[in-house]
């Protein structure tokens, strides 16, 4: 915290002087330090980050799954699985380097040139040869190149909203400050801020990376972490793999052991392999997540990156910004007071003439001449004192309808200070100590509400006996319908966080007008007194934090995951980057700093925060059909999966064919190729979504044990009832399996009863077409060539009245397979969708 140092200290620490470097001293700092620019990115080429990806465990599956069916002879199923594959990750590579272009925004936001002492002259150099110990000149206009001490400042602000998240100027001056947040050091300019007034001379204390600025650019070079969408797909692709092993492992041995052929066992356990891999599951995800960022382009969000909509449907804890996204950084007049704190247009009325009249155009002036904008008319300048901010007052002189008159304004102590007298009413009182107590006790208690304060005065004559005619009251106001937005994220199961860099206060303030609970607010000193398992316990019970600096949001973010949760993270500058980074989801809005845009994972178009809860209401949905996929991929497949190897170790001949088995496994994947578009039930979107392994594992558990009683009540009828030969008994049972397969789709897919909640057209239409298939292949000329015969019937009207007796059985087993228990976590905030029925 070099503005904590004086700067004798600090250039003793730099080995430098007031006067600046020499030319051959900066090119050695040059070596030393390096280019005053951030980190290349570090991103793979287009052939490293696709074997990145062939090398997750479902890929690898998947791609074991496709060359195993070349081999078994299904050429063109092999090619389906892999080419599926490879779409999949060929549009995920092309997503990857949004890190390098989020830093390469970065640079292009800073000073291209710099203005250094060399030699003892000024002299414009690129921004990339600054070096600490340089002295730096920053003008009005000016983007600041480097952290520096200021050393002299002649009447300069800087505007650092998008660094520190403070959104008036703020006044920078030398001097020695003892706070340690970067948005208290008032005698310090940081790298990427701008200056908007006056002028100042600084020292370098820091470049590049060693920057404030730097800090945000070197988090947007890290690798990521593995999103939840990804993790999830991690977990299920190790499940996937073990159960496979287990099975074929199992198969063969038991076949071995009861002296079946070792070749056509292998290929039947390959084949059954082959079954339990979801093929299909990269395009429905895609597919879906596809269909999901196109509705939500219609409801003015643009998705970057596909996987955030779904890790968007699992955010428990949303962590925003203040300036910028809650507020839309634009200064407004709160209140216009008289000197006894009573309503009065006469302050912001004089106030809007002088700054009418000065042409300083700053923020709060420009809120006084928005507030009264026909308040100069009749009035003209006749002299003018600029803002002096060693004063801090400036004046107008000016004639007008109430003849010449001194309009004075400025800060309160500054006004007060010139003051012999006060308004009162349409006459003039006294102004003593009692009353001058009074006024700026009214300053503390509005600057209690969040509220900057400046005063005005007016007099016909010297600056030192004006009357004081009242305060005026600005404020950074939320965004129309915030409130709304956070109220419906609150009734969505998503909590609300303000982690903010401006001041604690101010924060409190706009946490109250937007409906949050603010009786407790941490500040960033208070966050850095901390440790990490200090903050994962603060951060529970906390909702409102302030004067953070950029790694300290991220230290919220990495706790708040720590503690379980999906952290979704808004902000717009370039202080939120980091933030935006490390979250499992960021997100912008429009507006906001490229910088921020870049890193983020979705951009909010409409300057209403409703967007975001209608981006969740359609994360979630998007979710909800994923998970019906893995849903009903894990009771089915593994259904018939532990049928086909039950039934080969213990039947005389094999169940199914290799091709029939695989065959089996492509249509029923071609009848679910209707999920994305399918329905979802509105209390599928009330909570997060989340896979939750062991609720899947329980709905596998009981639904695909169930569906291997029925296959097992199929074996006996055949063989005992019908006493069937080995292609009628395929046949059947492959009737019966994929009648059962796809009529269940319409009981699984929604905890409601399947003819309340019928399935959306798409999904009707893909599974009545699989069946359709399914059901007339015995009876086409191909019957012969894939091991079928049309089976007589007596055997039909017996699968029927199985797969009836099945799909009743579901239903009624349907409620505790998809654990009703679940719904108590809820209340506790824990993200559990997958076990929740209303998934």
């Amino acid at each position: 915290m070099f503005w904590t140092l004086t700067p004798e200290a600090l250039g003793a620490r730099l080995a430098c002087g007031p006067d600046g470097l020499t030319v051959a001293e900066a090119g050695r700092r040059l070596e030393r330090h390096g280019p005053n620019r951030d980190a290349e990115a570090r991103v793979d080429g287009a052939a490293r980050a696709v074997l990145r990806r062939m090398g997750e465990p479902l890929a690898l599956i998947l791609t074991a799954a496709g060359l195993v069916t070349v081999l078994t002879g299904d050429w063109a199923g092999g090619a389906i699985i892999i080419a599926i594959l490879m779409l999949s990750i060929g549009l995920d590579t092309i997503q990857e380097g949004q890190a390098l272009r989020a830093a390469e925004a970065l640079r292009r936001s800073v000073a291209l040139k710099a203005e250094v002492r060399r030699d003892g002259a000024f002299r414009v150099v690129p921004v990339d040869e600054v070096v600490p110990g340089d002295v730096i000149r920053v003008r009005a206009g000016d983007i600041v190149p480097a952290d520096a001490l200021v050393l002299a400042s002649f009447g300069l602000t800087a505007g650092q909203a998008a660094l520190t998240g403070e959104p008036y100027p703020v006044e920078k001056r030398p001097g020695l400050v003892a706070a340690t947040s970067p948005a208290e050091a008032v005698n310090a300019l940081f790298r990427g801020s701008v200056a908007q007034s006056g002028e100042a001379i600084a020292l370098v204390a820091a470049t590049g990376r060693d920057t404030l600025f730097g800090a945000a650019a070197a988090s947007l070079s890290e690798e990521a972490e593995p999103s939840p969408f990804q993790r999830d797909l991690r977990d299920l692709g190790l499940l996937i793999a073990r159960l496979t092993l287990v099975l074929v492992v199992g198969v063969i041995a038991v076949r071995v052991a009861f002296g079946r052929p070792v070749v056509e066992s292998m290929l039947f356990a390959v084949a059954l392999a082959v079954g339990l891999t979801p093929e299909l599951l990269p395009m429905i995800t895609t597919v879906t997540l596809a269909r999901g960022a196109l509705r939500m382009a219609r409801r003015k969000v643009i998705v970057k990156r596909l996987a955030g909509i779904h890790d968007l449907g699992e955010m428990t804890v949303l962590c925003t910004d203040k300036t910028g996204t809650l507020t839309s950084a634009e200064i407004t007049l709160a209140k216009s007071l008289d000197p006894a704190g009573a309503t009065a247009a006469r302050p912001a009325r004089l106030g809007a003439v002088a700054a009418a009249l000065g042409g300083d155009r700053g923020p709060l002036d420009a809120a006084l001449t928005d507030a009264s904008p026909q308040a100069a008319t009749g009035w003209r300048l006749v002299g003018q004192r600029p803002f002096d901010y060693a004063e801090r007052v400036g004046s107008v002189l000016a004639e007008g309808p109430e003849g010449r008159l001194l309009i004075v304004k400025g800060a309160p102590e500054a006004v007060l200070a010139r003051c012999k007298a006060r308004r009162d009413g349409e006459g003039i009182g006294a102004l003593g100590e009692p009353e001058r107590a009074g006024i700026l006790a009214r300053v503390h208690g509005l600057a209690e509400e969040g509220l900057r304060s400046i005063a005005v005065a007016s007099g016909t004559g010297s600056e030192t006996a004006l009357v004081f005619e009242g305060l005026c009251a600005f404020a950074d106001p939320p965004k129309p319908g915030a409130a709304a937005a956070l109220a419906a994220l609150a009734a969505a199961g998503v909590r609300v966080k303000i982690l903010s860099g401006d001041d604690p206060v101010m924060v409190r303030r706009l946490a109250g007008l937007v409906g949050l609970a603010a009786d407790r607010v941490l500040s960033g000193p208070e966050v850095a007194g901390l440790s990490d398992e200090a903050l994962a316990v603060q951060v529970r019970a906390v909702d409102v934090y302030g004067r953070l600096s950029p790694d300290q949001k991220v230290r919220i973010v990495r706790a708040l995951q720590a503690g379980g949760e999906v952290v979704g993270f808004l902000g717009d500058g370039i202080n939120d980057a980091p933030g935006l980074r490390h979250a499992d989801i960021g997100l912008s809005v429009a507006g906001a700093s490229g910088v921020a845009q870049e890193a983020a994972d979705m951009i909010l178009l409409a300057p209403d925060l409703a967007v975001a809860a209608d981006g969740v209401a359609e994360g979630r949905r998007t979710s909800v059909n994923i998970l019906k996929y893995i849903r009903m991929g894990a009771s089915s497949n593994f259904g018939n999966m532990l049928s086909m190897a039950l039934a080969a170790a213990f039947l005389p001949f094999l169940p199914m064919l290799p091709m029939q088995i695989l065959l089996n496994n492509l249509l029923y994947d071609l009848s679910e190729l209707g999920i994305p578009f399918d329905r979802v039930e509105p209390d599928g979107t009330a909570h997060p979504q989340a896979w939750d392994r062991g609720a899947l594992l329980r709905f596998a558990a009981v639904m695909g044990p169930l569906s291997s009683l029925f296959d097992g009540l199929t074996f006996g009828v055949l063989l005992l009832g019908f006493g069937a030969g080995p292609e009628v008994f395929r046949t059947a049972w492959f009737l019966e399996s994929m009648a059962t397969q796809i009529l269940v789709i319409v009981v699984i897919r929604t905890h409601g009863r399947p003819w309340r909640d019928r399935p959306g057209a798409a999904l009707a239409a893909s599974s009545l077409a699989a069946l359709t298939v399914a059901l007339a292949l015995p009876f086409t000329p191909l019957a012969g060539w894939l091991g079928f015969t049309a089976p007589p019937p007596a055997i039909l009207a017996a699968v029927a009245a199985i797969t009836a007796a099945y799909l009743a059985a579901a239903e009624a087993v349907k409620p505790w397979a998809m654990g009703r228990w679940a719904m108590g976590r809820w209340a506790m905030g824990r993200s559990c969708a997958s076990a929740d029925p209303r998934a």
